[in-house]
């Protein structure tokens, strides 16, 4: 049957061989690249959603984190403070406690005060213990009492300590700590209790989804669910989730199948708490987009335009001047050159398939601009998840400023404090607009460097030159301000006085500089290299939260790797740092008129 089969092959006519090689090769073409490319691009999708999945998570943990972490610093504020400073037998501590909660009242339910026995001692807002509760007798209350350097998270319940009108059923939190009470010559043991309110947590998960079908929770240590999005199916035995098996993961991602589920876990854990923030995806919700089938199309019916104008260069002279003209454009487009002219000359199917391949180049040509697009967008979202780490903490010591003078009766001084913090927010906020004229940023900086001197006194001196033509051109927002915070926190802290900060704007062709150089401590090599280093800033409890490499990233996120900071240092002779940025004129930017690289 072979030999029969080879001998009519032999017999058959040019274009009865052209369709069977043609019929075959591209069988086997397309089943063999169709099947690598999809598995290839298959598992690079399933990888980069899981990058993403990690990332989003990640971000919800740092937010968590800071939110807990700023209502442990409250709790540290009322003990260490207030209740430390205070003897009861004497003194009320009301009005600080309700000024500590009136300044966090959007995050918190109530704060009290409770005795080694129960009693109440001090609450904001609420006013006594309902008369059915034995806070004695209670579980938590006696796990506080036992450990006394710890800080306790419970899970979410309704507040039912507290008598408060209008407020029997509010969903919260409650963080309790062991403190010692001071009542004349003896001292005793008691309890801090602070609720936080549930719905704040929530706003953390609010909306947020991993890709089609996936989505996030949070539970504690235990496996304990504290937030689910699908809490009332969970509660109604509609839905299920493997949240106890999944507490015995360890952080990062993990391949499970429940109910004959296949699903991607993501676990990360809220530091202190032990409490752990879960994602999970269904592997089917990880199939190819619309864009990437056509990609994937784009590329088997490229390989198999190549693999047939090969075999019919081949077998067929009438027509291998024309595919050699093919080849090389072909060559020229693989090349990069997507504008790469094609003949169409010769036969109709070589003309065709000319055709065919100019309009492959112009759809790698859409790809790629759709790719770039893609890209810029994720740059724009880099660089506003890092503006929006920006939050000058400074705030507080501010506020403490201004209450003392007015105290002190130094109306005035607080009067110019106050305006000075007015303007330094302004310029802060900016409509939320992220480029703003060097004369705000200047005028940014002046505002907190009044506040900083006002409070500091003698401790250092300072001064702002800038030339009249830098004064509209434009600047990233922020970048100054982290700067001499870091020239006063740092370069000054153990200087007993004659500080100089010394803030300079000018304008060098087409490049804008601003400096801010100090004459403080300075750095070694080793220091100012650290700066840059990619590690996670801690962020100081005077200080806003902003490094050095904060500012360089967001500088070279916005105008190019060309630009960013200088830093010239050495100990004892103060440290000078510069921002490099194009000179643009802020009109230019404000009109879109300016190509971020």
């Amino acid at each position: 049957m072979f030999e029969k089969l080879k001998e009519r092959i032999a017999n058959a006519s040019i274009r009865y061989i052209i369709f069977i090689y043609f019929t075959l090769t591209a069988l086997a073409a397309s089943v063999f690249i169709g099947v690598s490319l999809y598995t290839r691009l298959s598992g690079q999708m399933s990888s980069t959603i899981q990058e993403e999945n990690q990332i989003l998570i990640n971000q919800i943990t740092r937010s968590m984190d800071s939110y807990l972490r700023t209502i442990m610093k409250l709790s540290d504020s009322i003990y260490y403070g207030v209740i430390k400073n205070a003897d009861l037998s004497d003194d009320s501590i009301n009005q600080e406690i309700t000024l500590l909660y009136d300044s966090n009242k959007d995050m918190i339910e109530n704060i009290a005060l409770l005795s080694k026995q129960g009693m109440l001692l001090e609450a904001v807002p609420a006013a006594r213990l309902k008369n059915h509760v034995d806070v004695a007798e209670e579980e938590w209350f006696k796990e506080t009492l036992k450990k006394t350097e710890n800080i306790h998270f419970s899970s979410p319940h309704v507040q039912y300590i507290f008598d408060a009108a209008g407020k029997q059923y509010r969903w919260v939190i409650s963080v309790s700590r062991s403190v010692e009470i001071t009542k004349g010559p003896y001292t005793d043991q008691g309890v801090l209790l602070i609720d936080i309110r549930y719905d704040g947590l929530e706003q953390f998960f609010d909306g947020v989804t991993l890709g089609n079908q996936g989505y996030v929770y949070l539970m504690d240590g235990n496996g304990e669910i504290i937030y689910h999005p699908m809490a009332q199916l969970l509660y109604s035995g509609v839905h299920a989730e493997n949240n106890y098996q999944t507490a015995s993961y360890k952080e990062g991602n993990h391949q499970e199948v429940f109910e004959g589920q296949k699903r991607i876990v993501t676990v990360k854990t809220v530091g202190y708490t032990g409490w752990k923030v879960v994602g999970v995806m269904p592997v089917d919700g990880m199939a190819l987009n619309s864009i990437k089938t056509k990609l994937l199309v784009v590329f088997i019916i490229a390989f198999i335009l190549f693999i047939l104008s090969i075999i019919n260069s081949y077998i067929s002279s009438k027509i291998t001047n024309p595919i050699k003209e093919l080849e090389k454009s072909v060559k020229k487009i693989e090349e990069g050159d997507l504008n790469a002219e094609v003949p169409g000359n010769g036969s109709y199917e070589i003309r065709h398939l000319g055709e065919s391949i100019h309009n492959m180049a112009r759809q790698i040509r859409k790809l790629m601009d759709d790719i770039v697009a893609e890209h810029e967008s994720k740059r724009k979202s880099e660089f506003d998840t890092l503006q929006s780490q920006i939050n000058p903490h400074f705030l507080y010591n501010t506020l403490d400023i201004i209450v003392w003078m007015i105290e002190n009766e130094k109306q005035g001084d607080a009067v110019r404090v106050v305006t000075a913090l007015a303007r330094f927010f302004r310029i802060s906020l900016s409509r939320g607009k992220s480029i703003i004229t060097v004369a705000d940023e200047l005028e940014h900086v002046r505002n907190y460097l009044m506040i900083q001197h006002m409070r500091y006194k003698n401790k250092f001196t300072y001064s702002i030159e800038a030339e009249e033509e830098v004064l509209g051109l434009a600047s990233l927002k922020l970048i100054l301000q982290p700067l001499v915070e870091n020239a006063i926190y740092h370069g000054m802290e153990f200087m007993d006085g004659d500080g100089e900060i010394y803030i300079r704007a000018w304008r060098q062709n087409s490049e804008l500089f601003l400096c801010v150089e100090d004459n403080g401590l300075g750095m070694t090599e080793e220091q100012v290299q650290r700066l840059f280093e990619d590690t996670e800033h801690i962020s100081s409890r005077r200080g806003s939260g902003i490094g050095v490499k904060n500012v360089n990233e967001r500088i070279r996120l916005y105008f190019g790797s060309g630009y960013g900071l200088i830093i010239e240092s050495e100990p004892d002779e103060g440290t000078k740092v510069t921002a490099h940025l194009p000179a643009v004129p802020y009109e230019q930017v404000r009109k879109g008129g300016y190509d971020v690289k």
